[in-house]
């Protein structure tokens, strides 16, 4: 499973995955902000932009994301693409030279013991639509993507522009992404993971609420945690200065670490 990837830039490696029905054009504004500092790889997911690929799983997926990732890179890594890169370190953690997850967790549902998340009946809902009508469906979920931030129409636009820049995303992968979000469950993944974690959530997010991170930091010592006061699912869009700010101070610290790591 051969991922398209589109690389600019000089410096440390930055390795960007993106969510669930987009591309990697949605990184665009990011992308221009550090490929001063950065050598930056954005991927597009299988079946999505200009991947080929149909149904995978999370494995395969995660299998993919390594092949088409640098040798060693900073991952950020956004909603769905959040969990595929949360199991590609549990595969590879010596690919990584740190994580940052943006809006995402290792569980996107609901569970007894998980109430940080959205309920199992509003990814069966999406489920049963996309079947019946993909581009409705997509819109729909943009749409759910900035509820309650601030500008949602600025930030809606934005996703809506970048949505079919890459080419349509396959219906097939859609179904699958859904089914990983529906069911993985990575919180024993994020318990052993190795490399620096940070998340970065949005304060007002309806999707992957922000009290998901505090949850996991507990689980996970060491854990970073940035929340983006008055943003949504998508902080890198809304509020690109303090999501910048986050990620900068973030990947500095981690390149510090990484040094005294390797040198000890």
């Amino acid at each position: 499973m051969s991922l398209h990837t589109q690389t600019s830039g000089s410096g440390p490696d930055l390795f960007l995955v993106h969510g669930w029905g987009l591309n990697g054009a949605i990184w665009s504004v990011l992308r221009a902000a550090l490929e001063a500092d950065y050598r930056v790889t954005a991927v597009d997911l299988p079946g999505h932009g200009r991947s080929p690929g149909a149904g995978f799983d999370l494995d395969r997926a995660a299998d993919a994301l390594l092949e088409a990732a640098p040798p060693r890179a900073h991952w950020v890594a956004w909603s769905l693409g959040g969990m595929l890169a949360l199991r590609a370190a549990r595969r590879a953690p010596d690919r990584m030279e740190s994580l940052s997850l943006v809006a995402s967790s290792p569980r996107f549902v609901q569970a007894p013991d998980w109430p940080h998340a959205i309920p199992v009946g509003v990814l069966a809902q999406f489920h049963d639509a996309l079947g019946q009508d993909p581009r409705a469906t997509l819109s729909r979920f943009l749409a759910l993507q900035v509820r309650g931030s601030e500008a949602p129409g600025d930030t809606l636009r934005a996703l809506r522009r970048q949505l079919f820049a890459h080419g349509e995303p396959n219906p097939a992968a859609l179904a699958a992404g859904l089914a990983i979000l529906r069911d993985a469950d990575l919180r024993a993944d994020l318990a052993d993971l190795s490399p620096p974690l940070q998340f970065i959530m949005g304060e007002r997010d309806t999707l992957m609420p922000a009290a998901a991170a505090q949850a996991c930091a507990a689980q996970r010592p060491g854990a970073r945690v940035a929340c983006i006061t008055g943003a949504g699912h998508a902080p890198f869009l809304s509020h690109p200065p303090a999501f910048l700010a986050a990620l900068r101070a973030f990947l500095q610290e981690s390149a510090t670490t990484g040094a005294h790591r390797h040198v000890g």
